[in-house]
């Protein structure tokens, strides 16, 4: 029996271009009873089929789906490369990284898309081609991806939270890529915060937070998890499971 879709959330790690993986995720979810998914970002680079993952949850959306769809770091990339706010792009790259370094994994979007990239191109000649080859409504998709989603006793975010910053206040590069001082912080945040970002090789629960990002984007596993009443459980081919032990 198909719960109420206000008892039960969902949330799916970082996609990375992992459609079949993303297929399979959303399998184990609609066996399990259905309810609000929550998308933690990071849809493109690095996985195969990065275009064919916002096809999917752009449709999704558009068809009234009850999905909440995140932004990443990655995502952010690739929308301020296709159409960039500022002509630097995104300041919080180290020196020498830019999109398609192989690092990031920006060259496999565009094969994804049909887009050839060759170091003899100039980036705003590959600019163009992206938008000329991203099928309607792909770019107000990534430009209309939330930053974070609260829900009862939870906040699903990307990367993390400022420490002892309240969620009106937090700075969207800090959801979008903060690390250690999110990571090491054991205080109580006044909610789990849900997240993404950091790759681990398991799903990860801690007191004060919960990592579901077990890196899909380096061909390991893709993590589905479900929240109801209070309790939290990994979805895995026989359904719900316990949260690795740490």
């Amino acid at each position: 029996m198909r719960r109420d879709m206000t008892d039960t959330v969902y949330a799916i790690g970082d996609i990375h271009g992992q459609l079949g993986m993303l297929l399979t995720a959303l399998d184990r979810i609609d066996r399990d009873g259905g309810g609000r998914i929550v998308f933690l970002g990071d849809y493109v680079d690095r996985g195969p089929d990065s275009k064919g993952v916002i096809d999917l949850l752009a449709s999704g959306q558009a068809e009234g789906r009850d999905w909440v769809c995140l932004k990443g770091n990655h995502d952010r990339l690739f929308e301020w490369f296709v159409a960039p706010p500022r002509p630097q792009g995104d300041p919080h790259l180290l020196v020498g990284y830019h999109w398609f370094h192989p690092n990031i994994g920006g060259v496999e979007t565009a094969a994804s898309y049909g887009v050839a990239v060759s170091e003899r191109m100039r980036q705003k000649a590959v600019a163009q081609d992206f938008r000329a080859a991203m099928p309607e409504g792909h770019l107000a998709f990534l430009q209309g991806l939330r930053l974070w989603h609260g829900a009862p006793g939870l906040v699903f975010v990307h990367a993390g939270i400022r420490p002892g910053v309240a969620m009106e206040q937090q700075d969207e590069e800090d959801l979008l890529w903060i690390r250690q001082e999110f990571l090491r912080d054991t205080r109580d945040h006044g909610a789990v915060i849900v997240h993404g970002h950091t790759p681990v090789m398991t799903p990860e629960r801690h007191r004060n937070r919960i990592n579901l990002d077990t890196g899909a984007g380096y061909d390991r596993v893709l993590t589905a998890a479900v929240f109801e009443d209070g309790d939290a459980f990994v979805l895995g081919p026989d359904g719900r499971e316990p949260f690795p032990e740490l």
